[in-house]
């Protein structure tokens, strides 16, 4: 089913917790991918969530052309975070990525930051995102809204015949680091967010609870928060006629790509719309790209997303964009 190269689980001798790595290919080049720290409820939650985040990664790189292949770690949280803990727990994974001798390189992903990829870097040297006083590009935040922007008003122009959203109603689900960059950048569009944490609640925008975010009628929706969200039941619940967002991994499963299609609502795949922070740092990083150059390539999104958003308006046979068919 998921025809991986590698995965090892391990518990970390220094904390004891279970962190893992998903190697999903390295046909393309050394495979990157984020490191995510969270709390699941199972294990086996855990090691599901890692494969589908490396496959969602390879498809990543390949729809932006990227020379790499693709691959996710998790650290499973389990206990409170002391400082202590969390930094006990950076250097068991440390080890875990060393180990696999530059076939896999980490960054930041959900639950870490520049400052835990400097932790990483005390035992490795394939950690990306490093603090920029450190040497590293920082966190990718903003590379990745812009090139979830890009996708937005090249499927906007697909949609409304116009990349200009003044008026049109956006939602927003998932008020983080990104999230917030996007709602900021989309001036002249009624902007509704929503996020779990209710002390992100801002007068600036308009918001709803995380529970309405998938039911309020807008003209587009930004899934910006954690993945499996567009569900049969979800996808029923929608009255959008866009969807494009950074979160990884939005579909349940690839057959919620065809409900969507047969309620005409449009989307965006999401490791074409969330590309924009592994561009950017794998230009700066790797190809000594200055600042300006790897914004254009982050840039370079929207031509992708505008080129497959055409390309099933010409399809004829059972293929569809929806499916990432295109972007693979």
């Amino acid at each position: 089913m998921w025809e991986h190269e590698r995965l090892v689980v391990r518990t970390g001798p220094r904390s004891g917790m279970t962190t893992m790595v998903a190697l999903h290919s390295t046909e393309a080049g050394p495979a990157v991918g984020g490191c995510r720290m969270k709390a699941y409820e199972r294990i086996t939650d855990a090691v599901t969530d890692v494969l589908r985040l490396s496959k969602a990664m390879a498809l990543k790189c390949a729809a932006a052309g990227i020379p790499h292949g693709g691959a996710k770690s998790v650290i499973v949280v389990d206990r409170p975070l002391t400082p202590g803990l969390r930094r006990q727990v950076l250097l068991d994974h440390a080890d875990l990525i060393d180990e696999f001798g530059g076939a896999y390189r980490a960054g930041p992903d959900v639950g870490t930051g520049p400052d835990d990829m400097l932790v990483l870097s005390e035992l490795t040297p394939y950690v990306y995102c490093l603090p920029e006083e450190h040497g590293g590009t920082g966190s990718s935040s903003g590379p990745t809204a812009r090139g979830v922007l890009a996708a937005l008003k090249a499927a906007s122009r697909h949609v409304f015949g116009t990349d200009d959203l003044t008026g049109r109603k956006v939602v927003i689900s998932g008020f983080g680091s990104v999230g917030e960059l996007i709602a900021k950048a989309l001036r002249g569009a009624e902007v509704i967010v929503s996020d779990v944490d209710e002390s992100r609640r801002t007068d600036e925008f308009g918001w709803v609870h995380p529970d309405q975010a998938y039911r309020v009628k807008a003209d587009v929706l930004v899934p910006a928060a954690v993945g499996g969200v567009l569900s049969p039941q979800v996808v029923e619940q929608l009255d959008v006629r866009l969807v494009v967002g950074p979160a990884n991994n939005q579909l349940t499963d690839d057959s919620v790509a065809g409900l969507l299609e047969a309620r005409g609502i449009v989307w965006v795949p999401d490791h074409v719309a969330s590309a924009g922070g592994v561009i950017y740092t794998l230009a700066r990083e790797d190809d000594g790209a200055d600042h300006e150059t790897a914004l254009r390539r982050v840039d370079g999104i929207g031509v992708t997303a505008g080129k497959l958003l055409r390309a099933r308006q010409r399809e004829d046979s059972g293929m569809t964009v929806n499916a990432g068919s295109m972007g693979a």
